[in-house]
């Protein structure tokens, strides 16, 4: 079948304009052993950018599929960053190559936080879907699922020398999971409201939690299984004046919250409400963060004020305390001669155990926080803010009155608000991006800022001919002229009393139409005057006619003869006058909603309209007629604009898509997503071949025409698919055979990925059967043919994967399924293929081939097929060979590795001994020791030269 037309696909190019997403955290990383704090990550929609503070770049991008990044977590070796997204799944990126190198599914909706263990071989993640995972990062595959919370997970934390995880949530709750037998021991039911966040102090001894109210609630937390320290400062601990108050409002509400446990059992820990500390807001707590060492606390709400805490040491607070018994002692000696009073007990307090350090207010709202402390004493704050900017401080918490530095503030790669307005300049190099508060000029290749611009809040813009100048019009009516190569404003012209909505360049590039919400239409000449200040001539706009009209006008186009002009109107409808007379000529009628956004074909034949109302019409400019009306987004429709010197046309809608239409066929050509939010603006380089939309998730996206061309039946069939696939992936979990709905369960989930790898492995399966089939048909015709047969013909995939074995590519099919989907896979996997398999398992344990995949696979093919199996005669002799040899194979790289393992501590002690050194020291503090020697011996020579 021959192509009748065909057309060329747009494919994602780049993003930009975003410096940190709104939906995740910040976090300070390292990069190939660089200097600490000099790198921060932040998500940008499906992309991780890491960005250097210092020098405002950005170093790396970590690449993301389809959905919109959620949470990120730096290893603590800082080799990897561990990345959440908005579907459940979780990423782990390397940080000196930029891959990933796992993934992990198991979540239904978005990760909302994660956390390494100390060694960084865990990883604990917890849902919107309530539920908490624990998954093994070198094992690459997932332990349990720990269920029991009924809101949202806030944060999750290890307990670094014992086998325990405490989780909050939005439910109100905080609840104490023991690991070793996966099962939820305390829950605290103090709190009123949602646990936003929380943090474990004191050598794990406080937990302190931080919730919808302006208090952060610190809790002690005794382990019932050690015995209690001695030697401690004899301090009388009491509570401050707030916990009475809090006890007696609690009394009179009939309520205690001193009650943190549901149940009498308190086997392996207690906790006991210590105190709190008043924060200066009101508001809830957004986050809550500590440094590696839990010395220094940040806490911030809603606003842009974050707090910083100080906590104390043992040795600290019994010196603080020794001070302030010696003044209680002076004062009361003092108060008893004069008036014969009793000395009152000095009690110690939360606010002696954690003192306020400073405050720092920042340029906007923050929306996330991360501390680091450097080993010079150095505190290094890093904040995102809720305008899409990164602000950096440092200050040093031994100073007595520490005060914070901005030391960066990202802000020149991206705009503060949504860009509202899109043009490209005649060369198709240059992009220019108004928002509102500023306009920033791009250069397309690079993706960098050429200019930034402050102007008023812009709503339509375009290049002057030429490209030296640029126009704005603004919400408040006013025309704002630039000139980019100095970066000034020449003139604000006041043209409109309402809202600029729309303005268009001339076909014959003399002037400009503008139209305002105050009911007129004007035109105005480009004029050059000289200007008063610098005796040079300038740009100006000179008025010349004006049309005044019934309703507000949303938007202007002229046809490209310059014969007529369109004006769509809040009335819903689109007048056609005449360029010439203004004369009116016709009126297009027929949409439910305001027309928004139109536009007309470069051989003045056709104007296209997108509507509020969701639809598309195609008119003809001849007689008015409408040639189709199409149903073209979900949501309103923003902006259209045709292809130059072609008859397609894009649109871009609130629905976060942006579809391509054939204006002579009516069809849908094609549909570009990527963008998480409602797409404003878009606009088409005069050759065609880019696109640049622009979205409310601040981010502007960049698309470019490929060579492959696309096929419409194809095309619908790769959307059928996707569909399918989608609604296979999203169907009901397959269930294991004699496991009940308690608080832990398997880790993974099913997804297309499992299905398709299953699929892969019954694929195999079934070629080993067919091959086995045929060398036995030979094994017989062999024995009753006179003369010696040839062998049959291998299967071509064994002959394309080098002549192996069925059996071996049974064997790599199963190497080559991701660890973290295996056990899934496995449980798709129909029974009758499981036979066939322990066979195999069985010769490759034999061989030695692969033993502890197989050993995984085994145990969990056993386990979920327990009960048919057992009861299964012809596999009886398979499962006894299994198990002999299975035991024998095992014991064998146990020994082996137990060898590894003492030849390597010999080998430790061996060189540590003769070299007087630790060999596996971090050698980071000694080589900058030398450098520092080395500098100072080089000063010295040369103030002796």
């Amino acid at each position: 079948m021959g192509l009748t037309k065909q057309y060329l696909r747009y494919a994602a190019s780049a993003v930009f304009g975003v410096i940190g997403g709104q939906k995740a955290n910040v976090a300070y990383v390292t990069l190939r052993g660089g200097e600490r704090g000099r790198y921060v990550a932040a998500a940008a929609c499906e992309h991780v950018f890491v960005w250097d503070v210092r020098k405002g770049e950005k170093v790396l991008i970590l690449p993301g599929l389809k959905h919109e990044v959620t949470f990120l977590c730096p290893s603590p070796d800082g080799e990897h960053l561990a990345v959440g997204y908005e579907d459940g799944a979780v990423r782990i990126f390397s940080l000196l190559s930029g891959e990933s190198s796992v993934s992990f599914n198991g979540h239904k909706s978005a990760v909302s936080v994660m956390r390494y263990d100390a060694l960084g071989a865990r990883l604990v993640t917890g849902s919107r879907d309530t539920d908490v995972i624990v998954w093994d990062v070198i094992n690459e595959s997932g332990l349990y699922r720990l269920r029991g919370h009924k809101d949202v997970i806030t944060q999750a934390l290890f307990l670094t020398d014992r086998n325990l995880l405490v989780t909050s949530s939005k439910d109100s709750f905080v609840k104490w999971w023991d690991l070793d037998t996966q099962h939820c021991f305390k829950t605290m039911v103090g709190h009123r409201s949602e646990v936003w966040s929380m943090v474990l102090l004191n050598q794990e001894s406080r937990l302190l939690t931080g919730s919808a109210d302006s208090e952060l609630r610190a809790w002690d937390v005794n382990y019932l299984q050690e015995e209690k320290a001695e030697g401690e400062p004899e301090v009388k601990k009491g509570k401050t004046l707030l916990d009475d108050e809090d006890d007696e409002d609690d009394k009179e509400a009939g309520g205690d919250e001193e009650e943190v446990d549901e149940s009498p059992e308190e086997s392996i820990l207690s906790c006991q409400k210590a105190g709190s500390i008043l924060r200066e807001t009101r508001d809830r707590v957004v986050s809550l963060a500590a440094d590696a060492k839990a010395r220094v606390l940040a806490c911030h709400g809603n606003d842009s004020v974050l707090e910083l805490f100080t906590v104390l040491s043992e040795e600290e607070v019994y010196k603080r305390m020794t001070k302030k018994i010696k003044k209680a002692k002076k004062k009361a000696a003092k108060a008893q001669e004069a008036a014969g009073v009793e000395p009152a007990a000095v009690e110690q307090t939360l606010t002696d155990e954690i003192l306020r350090l400073t405050t720092i207010k920042a340029s906007a709202k923050i929306r996330w926080v991360d501390i680091l402390s450097c080993a010079s004493g150095e505190l290094k704050v890093a904040l995102l803010l809720q305008n899409n900017t990164i602000e950096t401080y440092s200050l040093r918490p031994a100073d007595r009155t520490p005060a914070a530095n901005k030391t960066a503030r990202l802000t020149l790669a991206g705009h503060r608000t949504d860009v509202r307005t899109l043009a490209f300049s005649s060369d198709n190099l240059a992009v220019l991006s108004a928002s509102g508060d500023t306009v920033k000029v791009w250069n397309r290749t690079t993706l960098q800022v050429i200019r930034t611009m402050a102007c008023e809040y812009a709503l339509c813009s375009l290049f002057v001919p030429g490209d030296r100048q640029i126009i704005l019009g603004t919400k408040s009516g006013k025309l704002q002229i630039f000139e980019l190569a100095s970066g000034s404003l020449l003139e604000t012209v006041d043209a409109h009393h309402g809202s600029l909505w729309s303005l268009c360049l001339a076909p014959d590039q003399r002037g400009i139409v503008t139209g305002s919400a105050d009911k007129t239409v004007k035109f105005w000449e480009f004029e050059l005057i000289t200007g008063e200040a610098t005796g040079q001539k300038r740009l100006t706009l000179k008025h010349t006619r004006t049309l005044q009209l019934e309703e507000d006008v949303l938007c202007v186009k002229f046809s490209p003869d310059h014969r007529l002009l369109a004006v769509s109107l809040l009335d819903s409808t689109v007048k056609v006058f005449y360029t010439d007379s203004l004369k009116f000529f016709l009126s297009l009628y027929g949409h439910k909603l305001p027309v928004l956004c139109l536009d007309i074909s470069h051989d003045s034949s056709l104007i296209a309209t997108g509507s509020a109302d969701r639809n598309v019409k195609i008119w003809g400019l001849d007689f008015g007629d409408c040639h189709r009306s199409m149903f073209a987004h979900d949501d309103s429709v923003m902006f259209l604009q045709f292809v130059p010197k072609t008859h397609l046309f894009f649109t871009a809608g609130k629905d976060k898509k942006i579809k391509q239409w054939d204006a002579d066929k009516f069809e849908h050509i094609q549909t570009l997503e990527g963008h998480h939010r409602e797409v404003w603006c878009l606009t088409i380089s005069p050759n065609g071949d880019h696109i640049v939309s622009a979205s409310h998730d601040k981010s502007l996206r960049l698309w470019e025409r490929t060579r492959e061309p696309i096929i419409l039946e194809e095309e619908r069939e790769m959307e059928r698919e996707a569909e399918f696939e989608e609604s296979m992936a999203t169907g009901e979990a397959p269930v294991v055979p004699g496991e009940t709905q308690g608080e832990a369960a398997p880790a993974a989930k099913k997804t297309v990925e499992t299905v398709k790898a299953a699929e892969r492995i019954m694929e195999a399966l079934e070629l080993y059967k067919e091959e086995d089939r045929k060398m036995e048909e030979h094994k017989y015709a062999s024995m009753t043919a006179v003369n010696k047969l040839p062998l049959p013909k291998p299967n071509p995939i064994l002959v394309a994967f080098g002549n192996v074995s069925p059996a071996r590519y049974v064997l790599d099919v199963i190497k080559k399924v991701r660890s973290s989907e295996l056990e899934v896979s496995l449980l798709v996997l129909p029974f009758p293929y499981v036979p066939q398999l322990l066979t195999l398992f069985n010769g490759y344990i034999q061989q030695g081939l692969e033993v502890e995949l197989v050993c995984r696979c085994l145990f969990f093919l056993l386990k979920i097929h327990f009960g048919q199996i057992s009861s299964n005669q012809m596999l009886l002799s398979v499962m006894d060979e299994l198990r002999s040899n299975t035991v024998s194979r095992v014991q064998e790289i146990r020994h082996v590795m137990g060898f590894n393992s003492a030849a390597l501590q010999f080998l430790q002690r061996e060189i540590e001994s003769k070299e007087d050194v630790m060999f596996f020291a971090d050698a980071t503090g000694q080589l900058a020791a030398r450098k520092k020697r080395r500098r100072k011996r080089e000063r010295a020579i040369l103030t002796i030269a």
